[in-house]
């Protein structure tokens, strides 16, 4: 099985049968763009020709874009890209996609990439529900990784939380048989919201008997380590695709 093998397994209401075009949908994130630096800049600009994809509403060609047939792994949201780089240092035969809209975080892992010589990680600067939906072919992937999403902690701003049911559906379909969508968050509500809405989705089975211990290919950020320090908790989530009827 390629998670074995990879060490990392790591809205309106639509139907099924809609839940790939979808037209709209609520945005979780604030492009809020921070300050850049020169660095992350130079990095930017040098590194997405080569390691970019840009946004097309058309179904990427994974093979092609590797240039060989591996296990693939889609990041969601991967922030200023420390995590990213290190899950694919240390797994060389699987292929990862990062999905950010924030420049910053972008120019970063492009640093990262140009540093460390990495040549199984790419970058998707776009929001990352139009990506599956519109350029992620249907059971193509071993992995989704969702690592500590915004949490919208004001009740009134949970609509705009990432991990809903027709967005789950969508990452569902997106999955191989058998491959996993690994779900991180340091917010208990939000961990509790994300276990019930996985849970509910029917082809998706949880690998743990509620929260999984944290995976050793999740390296822990160094944000992680000092609320760890300081008595917060972090629940992580991994379910695995099945055949519905399993």
């Amino acid at each position: 099985m390629a998670w074995a093998r990879c060490r990392f397994h790591g809205l309106a209401v639509l139907t099924r049968d809609s839940m790939d075009r979808i037209p709209d949908h609520i945005r979780s994130f604030v492009l809020r763009q921070g300050r850049l630096s020169n660095a992350q800049r130079r990095y930017h600009a040098a590194m997405m020709s080569e390691i970019g994809i840009a946004y097309a509403p058309a179904s990427l060609d994974l093979d092609a874009v590797f240039g060989r047939v591996a296990p693939r792994v889609l990041e969601i949201g991967f922030g200023m890209g420390e995590t990213s780089a290190a899950i694919a240092e240390a797994n060389p035969g699987c292929d990862y996609i990062g999905v950010e809209v924030h420049t910053p975080g972008v120019g970063s892992l492009c640093k990262l990439i140009a540093e460390k010589g990495l040549s199984n990680l790419r970058i998707i600067q776009h929001d990352a529900v139009e990506v599956l939906r519109d350029m992620i072919p249907e059971r193509s992937l071993d992995g989704i990784h969702v690592f500590f999403p915004d949490p919208w902690p004001k009740t009134r701003h949970h609509k705009r939380r990432l991990i809903q049911p027709p967005f789950v559906a969508l990452l569902a379909s997106r999955l191989k048989i058998g491959g996993c969508v690994h779900c991180a968050t340091d917010w208990e509500d939000y961990a509790g919201q994300m276990l019930e809405v996985l849970s509910a989705e029917p082809s998706l089975r949880n690998t743990a008997d509620g929260y999984a211990p944290r995976p050793a290919y999740r390296p822990p950020t160094r944000f992680e380590r000092r609320g760890l320090r300081l008595g917060y908790g972090v629940w992580d989530l991994v379910f695995r695709r099945v055949n519905q009827g399993e």
